[in-house]
């Protein structure tokens, strides 16, 4: 686990499948932010989208296993673990857990758009600082968005942000950076297109928490689950 101070980046989402695109973002904002390491969050379920088509938990584990592989990421299924449904309460326990521990909330512009529908929202942005990745097509819908309304009087530069991420700030939230990488056209939704099949490839593993090192039950073959 990170050593104490250490701060780290969650990178919640399904994960069906995890790919490229999910690792390039992750390492850009490390190296944008200084950040320690990043944690991606696979859900069990995200409440706003659709149940159908939605591999088994451990299949999208070890589909984001294999595509952290030697990069400072920790796959974690660590909210099938807390029993957790809102992102509000899953960063609420990560910070009650690991109070030495700095954490950022990372999401695409995507999410951002979407932001106001998330179960207290607000709450999300008074728990840790967020930094948002800018992803082509969803931009105008980020800034238009209510979330965006509220949380602009929040936006900082990225040296104001890593400051605080630093800590040559204080540690405050809520905080919001927009960070623009160059545009990554890997989609899940694209890959799952290509390959209906795709998630027999990473059915009936042995697998262990990233984070809490606890064992996550193998899922066999799901048909029609891509």
């Amino acid at each position: 686990m990170g050593r104490t101070g250490s701060v780290i980046g969650l990178l919640g989402g399904s994960f069906n499948p995890a790919h490229g695109g999910h690792r390039r973002i992750s390492l850009e904002a490390m190296r944008a932010l200084g950040l320690d390491e990043v944690w991606w969050l696979v859900s069990p379920g995200n409440p706003l989208k659709p149940a159908a088509g939605m591999a088994p938990l451990a299949v999208r584990v070890a589909s984001a296993r294999a595509t952290a592989r030697r990069a400072p990421i920790r796959v974690s299924a660590i909210e099938h673990e807390l029993g957790t449904r809102f992102t509000i309460d899953t960063l609420r326990a990560l910070t009650r857990r690991w109070p030495k521990l700095r954490f950022v909330w990372l999401m695409g512009a995507d999410n951002l758009a979407q932001f106001s529908q998330w179960h207290d929202w607000r709450g999300v942005a008074r728990t840790m600082p967020i930094a948002v990745i800018a992803r082509p097509g969803y931009d105008a819908a980020a800034i238009a968005s209510p979330a965006m309304a509220w949380l602009a009087r929040f936006r900082m530069s990225r040296a104001g942000f890593r400051n605080i991420v630093q800590g040559r700030q204080k540690w405050s939230a809520p905080a919001l950076v927009i960070l623009r990488f160059d545009p990554d056209p890997r989609s899940a939704s694209a890959i799952r297109q290509a390959d209906p099949h795709w998630a027999e490839a990473f059915s009936g593993r042995s697998l262990r928490d990233g984070v809490t090192h606890r064992s996550i039950p193998s899922s066999p073959p799901s048909p029609g689950a891509a």
